[in-house]
């Protein structure tokens, strides 16, 4: 529905995942990965370099990130996931932290004006949403 209402002309998305580790598939045990990690999926169309290296095969994305990038590729349009394998179940500032390579990225540098200041605001907007997620007992 989104993509429905915007114009497809000069369009390019870019997609921001997280999964658990555990659900990567690699020959090496996933003890010794560095975690949090990033891994990338584009179409065809997408000819600018991704900031980290390609999902291998037999892995697989699922869900919502999959079904925007399987749009985009059935309609031509330019698209990069990029998902970040964490050990954590709830996002933290170091998962976060994993997807900072893309802010040099040339489709997303223009958002950011100070990247030296990114971990500062990302941990006040962290802390700032776990005072309103307390359950008090």
């Amino acid at each position: 529905q989104v993509f429905g209402c915007m114009q497809k002309e000069g369009l390019q998305v870019t997609i921001l995942s997280t999964c658990p580790v555990a659900d990567y598939k690699t020959q090496e045990s996933t003890l010794t990965l560095p975690s949090p990690f990033l891994k990338a999926l584009k179409t065809k169309e997408f000819k600018e370099q991704v900031c980290c290296p390609l999902l291998e095969q037999p892995n697989i994305v699922r869900d919502l990130p999959a079904a925007v990038l399987s749009y985009c590729q059935v309609w031509e349009i330019p698209a990069v996931l990029y998902q970040c394998y964490t050990d954590v179940i709830k996002l933290d500032t170091v998962t976060i932290e994993a997807f900072k390579p893309l802010l040099s990225s040339k489709i997303l540098k223009n958002l950011v004006k100070d990247v030296s200041e990114s971990t500062k605001i990302l941990k006040k907007l962290l802390t700032t949403n776990e005072t309103h997620n307390n359950i008090y007992i």
